[in-house]
């Protein structure tokens, strides 16, 4: 079995179709599923699928 590789804010961007910019405002927000290395954020897929599924990124739960 393969481990499933951590991807970068870049290539969650652009998975989601989304800018940087949101994926900084939802990790800081909305508890995006990240993981900070040193200075960067990793982010597994699978676990911000299924975030998005659970409605993390909807826009009328804002957590501020």
């Amino acid at each position: 079995m393969t481990a499933e590789p951590w991807v970068s804010v870049d290539q969650m961007a652009a998975h989601l179709g989304v800018t940087r910019d949101s994926i900084y405002r939802w990790i800081d927000r909305k508890a995006l599923p990240a993981h900070r290395v040193g200075r960067l954020w990793k982010f597994k897929v699978s676990e911000v699928d299924a975030w998005v599924r659970a409605g993390g990124a909807d826009e009328h739960k804002d957590q501020d």
